[in-house]
This record gives C-alpha cells, structure tokens and sequence, in this order.
C-alpha cells in the first residue's frame, strides 16, 4: 500500500472577496501557493480558518488531527499581545487570526508537532514564547527594502547561521528570497526562550528561527511560497514520521 500523504494545516485569512457576482463575501481564504508547495512536497493541505473562541483546548484537539502545522503570513498581530503600545503604521487588528494562531503556537511547540512559520508566522510564534516585535523596520534600518512596493514581493539576500537546521537545509551561503514585511521579530526579545536565531539579514534583522530540542520547529520571515525554492516545505513534509 502507499504511503499516506502528511496532513499539513495551514492557518488562513477572513477577508472580504469579490467573486461575481457576489461581492465583499466574508471568505476563508489563502493564497493557493501555500498549498502548491504543500502538495508538490508529498503532503496534503487542510485549511485551518481563525477565530475568536479558538483557546488552547481546542488546538490541542484540532492539531491531534494533522500531521504539521504552517502558520502563514498576514497582517500585523496586535501589539497588546506582546505588551507595546501600536505603532503609527500598525495595521488593523486582527483579533480572531491573533488568539487562534497564538494558541496554535503554544500548542504545537508543547506537543513537538513539526511547525514551519512565515513572516507572520515567525512573529507569532516568537510572541507565543514570550517574544515581541519590532514594529516599523524602517525605523531602526533607515530603508524600505524589506517591503519596498505595496502589494508586491521584493527580494533581499538572507545568510543563514552555520550549523543551525535552516543552514542544513538552505546551505550557509547567502541566499535571496522574497520578502513583504515592515515588522519583525524584536532580537533580543527571545533570550529566555528554546529559540536561537538561524538566518540574518545584513541590516541585522532576524530571519529565521529554530528550535534546536523541537523535531521541526523553523520560521522564516520571508515568503518562501512565493518563491521556487521548495526545500523548506520539502523538508517539514519529510519530519513527519
């Protein structure tokens, strides 16, 4: 008999869609790379859509039934989660995709589910251990290059840390990605917690980061889904045992 495919789920979006001829319809939606990748790496994609009830009871229950866990990119998370004050260019909250991914975060570190975070999903994970978050990059790097172009991916060169998972994975040369975000994880806001920092950007922004004790535990805070680089997918969907 074959193998049965790993389930990966992957966290998602609400927003409003237009679809003719309905318009503004609330929607569980997420970009259709995520799951190309999923698919192309061996595994099957399930969509996990946010909510507000969402506690930590009820990812337990939920993520006994996948096999691995993306938590995706998306707008800012709330700064009062991570105890700051909301900078002038902070998005909208969103507080359903904020409690749900959060206790996802927890769950699946706690469980040593084989995780892989995305922009977003880095900051999450890392405020879900007790981190924060840098809230304007501009502020600090002087420059727009990590999202220069709304509503367009750029990309920048990221070099990941020898001897981490990441550079067993991506190689310790310097790489380009695709990258759109203006915030990222604060660096050393993760001191006390099993994180190490695993990539860099060259203006001293985190990129990644891994858990050394979990089975699979990496985020990067670039968009590997929108790139052809599939070795990060390939390598959570191979974790599951």
């Amino acid at each position: 008999m074959p193998r049965n495919r790993p389930v990966i789920g992957i966290s998602c979006y609400v927003e409003k869609v237009d679809r003719a001829p309905w318009v503004q319809q609330w929607s569980a939606v997420l970009p259709h790379d995520y799951v190309h990748h999923v698919e192309a790496a061996g595994g099957a994609a399930v969509i996990l859509p946010p909510r507000l009830d969402g506690d930590d009871h009820l990812a337990r229950d939920l993520l006994g039934r996948v096999d691995g866990l993306i938590l995706a990119g998306g707008a800012d998370i709330e700064s009062s989660r991570y105890g700051a004050p909301p900078h002038a260019t902070a998005q909208n909250p969103r507080p359903d995709r904020d409690s749900w991914e959060l206790a996802l975060a927890r769950v699946s570190h706690a469980v040593d589910l084989p995780t892989l975070g995305i922009c977003r999903g880095m900051q999450v994970m890392a405020v879900a251990a007790g981190g924060a978050v840098e809230q304007h990059l501009p502020d600090r790097v002087g420059t727009e290059a990590h999202c220069p172009v709304p509503g367009r991916y750029a990309a920048h060169s990221v070099t990941p840390v020898a001897g981490t998972r990441v550079s067993e994975i991506l190689g310790a040369a310097p790489l380009d990605v695709p990258t759109y975000h203006h915030q990222g994880v604060l660096a050393d806001s993760l001191d006390h917690t099993a994180y190490r920092f695993s990539a860099w950007h060259s203006d001293g922004t985190p990129e990644a980061m891994e858990d050394p004790g979990s089975r699979f535990r990496i985020a990067v805070q670039w968009h590997p889904e929108a790139g052809a680089d599939a070795r990060l997918f390939r390598a959570l969907v191979a974790s599951v045992p």
